[in-house]
This record gives structure tokens, sequence and C-alpha cells, in this order.
């Protein structure tokens, strides 16, 4: 009897070991869980700041190495794709204005197109979009012709954006968004919500007729209101991106690092709801790859790719296929070089470059001046920090004081960030070195500001002058005015954590002779400063009844080149900092 009982349990064990494997496994919620079923993975790629910058020799370096053009960004996003079953691409703002002449010239429409190509799916706005209005931001969105400059190829009618801009914050009175607030994607039966904001200071940014019957609200109370909603329509997973950011404790090449980070995004980041599971950001054009905590404690992936499309952001979300939440402890994320030399460039973008080259040379190639040597920006890298005295803000201020001294103009403020280019001496499309063409003279001075000229008190300069110290939380601590020859004085700052803690301008003189507080001086501003904007608010207690129409600014530019070439790049000591 026991003899058989043995064989009865040899036999049936047998029988075991012979049925197919995956009879092991049980289904969801019997037995032991399947992780290979349970996890799906999203590959998220996203780029920010990219403002227009199609052609190869435009964008720069990263850490020495020659990155981005649209062609080889192109290039790095399909590579990062292969062998990734979901994978979406992401923007967080400033895919336009701003912009090189290539794009700038032609109103972005080259931008999107090449972005069209790259397969772009959702973008958040940033304040750049807002340039020349949200009629214009629209007919970017949906396609048409420009109201004025109509249509660039007539045979081919723009057609406009195939990704989404998203503009959660935007409101009008009625508090309707002119673009959706977020979008919501569906990985295999899960819903994945992005929602896009630009920074809540936008209106600080932009020309009052680009933001005008439009509010720019909180980016974290936003935000926060939408995940309901979107919990109700099933969500679980969010991702935030967002065209406001920080930096890193100095500026840094490790593209991949967060040491000290500080700035607008460390608060923002405190205050968004926990169940945001990560942001992607911008504006301040500096990389990092961060986890920061949530409110409740878990770690929440925050990212920048720095500007330009240099660099791509790889965020690998792991999606819980039965609870449909992120789960944060297996996903990371990498930031990219967009390596020329490793690249091949992609034909789709080449052939967009192709078909607009000839209409950037017809506008562009034109010379109008010579420089000695080049001619930057300031800081290091030069074309990213806006904080220090710069040679190329100094010969703006001074061809604006040259072009409005028939309203008697005595001093010229130039705005950092209204200097979008460096004058490059060595030739770049043949025109010989030294030579600036038309093309490269708009890339410096792309937005077509007018030039004012009023009167101010020494004292209400001296407060322009303090103004230069940001209010804290902003994304650049110190905004550092070009000021036109035969201006100086000296200047005492502190930074500290990211924030403008303190300002002290001192021996203020005009040609020698020190600065009246009583006395009144006639100054000239671009439109943007005129209207206080970068929170230069002194400005704003000057009356408009005061201004004196000083022309374009990029005709001031031009023509100032023109007459005294060859520039040489003024002397960096027009500001004693101690």
């Amino acid at each position: 009897m026991k003899h058989k009982f043995v064989v009865f349990i040899m036999s049936f064990l047998a029988v075991l070991l012979l049925l197919p494997q995956a009879a092991s496994a049980a289904p969801a919620g019997k037995g032991r869980p399947n992780p290979r079923r349970r996890f799906i993975n999203l590959q998220i790629l996203g780029i920010n700041d990219y403002h227009g910058h199609l052609e190869a020799n435009t964008p720069g370096t990263v850490d020495g190495t020659t990155a981005g053009g649209a062609e080889y960004l192109a290039a790095k996003l399909n590579e990062l794709r292969q062998d990734h079953r979901y994978s979406l691409t992401v923007a967080a703002g400033d895919l336009i204005g701003g912009s090189p002449a290539f794009s700038g010239l032609f109103h972005d429409e080259p931008s999107i197109e090449s972005l069209n190509a790259m397969q772009l799916d959702i973008s958040s706005v940033g304040n750049h979009e807002f340039d020349e209005g949200v009629d214009e931001l629209l007919r970017k969105q949906n396609g048409g012709c420009h109201p004025v400059d109509g249509c660039y190829f007539p045979d081919l009618p723009f057609a406009g954006a195939d990704f989404q801009w998203l503009a959660a914050n935007v409101v009008n009175e009625a508090g309707e968004t002119p673009l959706p607030p977020y979008e919501i994607k569906r990985i295999r039966g899960v819903k994945v919500a992005f929602i896009g904001m630009t920074l809540e200071a936008t209106d600080t940014l932009v020309a009052p007729a680009g933001a005008l019957g439009w509010d720019f609200l909180d980016e974290a109370e936003t935000a926060n209101k939408l995940v309901p909603i979107l919990r109700r329509k099933g969500v679980r997973a969010i991702v935030v991106l967002l065209h406001e950011g920080g930096m890193q404790a100095s500026p840094s090449d490790d593209i991949n690092s967060c040491a000290g980070i500080s700035g607008p995004i460390v608060a923002i980041n405190d205050a968004l709801h926990p169940q945001i599971d990560a942001i992607i950001t911008g504006h301040t054009h500096q990389p990092y790859n961060c986890v920061l905590q949530d409110p409740i404690g878990r770690p929440r992936i925050v990212t920048s790719a720095y500007s330009y499309g240099r660099v791509v952001t790889e965020l690998n979300l792991v999606l819980n296929k039965w609870t449909r939440n992120v789960n944060r402890y297996r996903s990371t994320a990498t930031n990219h070089i967009v390596d020329q030399a490793s690249l091949t460039p992609d034909p789709a973008l080449t052939a967009i470059i192709d078909k607009w080259q000839p209409l950037v040379d017809a506008a562009g190639s034109t010379p109008v001046g010579t420089i000695t040597e080049s001619i930057f920006r300031g800081g290091i890298p030069a074309e990213e920090d806006r904080g220090v005295e710069s040679a190329a803000g100094n010969l703006i201020a001074d061809a604006q004081l040259w072009a409005t001294s028939y309203n008697g103009a005595q001093i010229a403020f130039m705005n950092p960030g209204g200097v979008r280019s460096d004058l490059i001496y060595p030739e770049s499309t043949g025109e010989g070195d030294g030579v600036v063409t038309y093309g490269e003279a708009f890339m410096v001075q792309p937005f077509n500001n007018t030039l004012f000229t009023f009167p101010m008190t020494g004292a209400q300069i001296i407060s322009v002058l303090e103004d230069q110290c940001q209010p804290t939380g902003s994304s650049r601590p110190f905004q550092h005015l070009g000021v036109s020859d035969g201006f100086t004085y000296d200047l005492s700052k502190t930074i500290e954590a990211g924030n403008c803690t303190s300002v002290t301008v001192s021996n203020v003189q005009l040609n020698g002779v020190p600065l009246s507080p009583t006395d009144s001086y006639l100054v000239t501003v671009t439109i943007y400063l005129a209207y206080g904007l970068d929170n230069f608010t002194t400005f704003t207690t000057i009356d408009p009844s005061t201004w004196l129409d000083g022309g374009n600014d990029l005709e001031a530019f031009v023509n100032y080149l023109g007459t005294f070439s060859p520039v040489a790049p003024p002397i960096i000591d027009r500001v004693n900092e101690n």
C-alpha cells in the first residue's frame, strides 16, 4: 500500500512538471504577481528654450563639445527613441521668440516646421510665445499666413504646429485659457496627463501688447487645482511642463548635477501637489537633473535641458499598470548632450533648412559693418550669464545713445535679456572675417523694439541701477544693464542661495562729473525697459507724455555699425564692481 502511494505522488509530480510554465503565473489578484506584466516603461524626451536655433553653427557648446542644431537634435531624439516601445517628446516653452535671423525673420515658422519634423508631441508656452501676442500664437498653433507679411511660400501655406501648446495658467477675465491647460495620453490603458504652464511673471517679461487682456496665475496653485479634475478623469500619473526654473550653485557644465539648486523652481516644487510625479522645466537656460522631495517627502524628478537644443532630457517613467500610478523609485532621468561629432544629420531637417535658406540669404546676407574682434555678451559661458557687465550690451547702449542724440540723449541703458547673440569675428557663411551681416545683427537685436528718450533725475537713475538686483525668487538674481560710454559707477552686491540680498550703487558719474540726485538727465531705453519689464520698476514712474520716439533698436544698431566700422569691443570698465 505504501509503495502504491509513493508511486501515485511521483506520478502526480511528473504531471506537474510537464505542464506549461506559463500556467504557474497566476492572473492578477490570484497567487504571485508577475512584475513584467505590472510595469510599463514610458520614455519622455524633453527640451526647452529652443528659440529657433535651427542652424548647426548657432547653438554653441556644452563643456567644450559643439552641440545642437536642428539636424543633430532630430538625430539625437531618434537615437534615444530606439528600443523604446512607448516614447513621447515634450518641451517646456520658449520654442520661438528671441530667435536667430534664420527663424526670427519669418515669425518663427521655420522653428515650428523643424519641431514638427522632430515629432514633438506637447509643449508648455513660455514668455516668448507671447512676444507677438496671443492672436499670433494661435496662428502659429493653427496655421495660416501672417496677417502682414503673408505667405512666404504661396503654394504651400504655413500649416501650423502639429504639437499642442498648453497654457494652464494663462486666463482672460472670463477665466478661459487661450490654449488647453493639459493633455492626456494613454499608454497601454494608463492615462498620463501633462500640465503646461509659463512663469507667473510672464507679464513682466513681454511688452504689454503681447499680454493684453490675459493674466498669468501662480504656477503651483494652477497645477494643484487641476489635480482633482484629472483624478476624476482616471489619471494617476501627472507630469508638469513648466517654463520656470532654477540654477545650480555656480554655472555648471555638469548637465546631470543638481549642486545647490536654487531659484523659483525650489519653492514651486515645494508647493506642487504630491500627486504630481515629475517636473520638466526651462526659462533659466541652465542644465540640471534633480530629485527633490515633494510635500510628503517622496522623490520627484525635476529637470532642465540647457537651451537652444544642445541637450535632451530623457525621463524614463515607470508606470504601474495595476494602480495606474508612477513608480518614482524605479523612474530615472538623464540629460544627454546633442554632440554633433557623434551624430549624422537628419535628412528631413536638412530639407527644411534648405527650403528656407534662399529666403534667409536674400534677407540677411547684406553686410552692414565690420568688427575688429568678437564682441561677447559676458560671463562664462558667455551667452548664459546676464549678471555681469557685457561688451555687447555696452556696445548696443552706445548705438542707442548715438541714434537718439537728436533727442538730446545723454545716457542709454540696455537690458541684458534683449542681447540675444554674440558678434563673432570669424566668418560663418563666407562673408569674410570681421564682416557683420544684417542677419547677424538681427540675431543680436531680434525684437524690433522702439527706442524712447525721456528725462530722469539723478536719484531715479540710481534707483534704476539698484533695480538690477532682482526680487527674491527671481529666475536670475541680477540683471546687469549695458550702459553707454561716459557713464560709470561703483557696484557692490550680495548673491546668496540664488537671490540678490543687497546692492549698493555709488560714485555714479557722467563724463567724469558726479551725477546730481536732483538734476535732470535725458535717458534712452527700449520700450521693454520703459514699461518696467524685468522688474526695472523705476521706469514706470516716468510720465509717458515725456517720451520722445527714438526709432527702431535694430535700425539704430545696424546704422551704428555701418557708420563706425571697424567697431572694436568696448572695454569692460564702465562698472567698477567691488
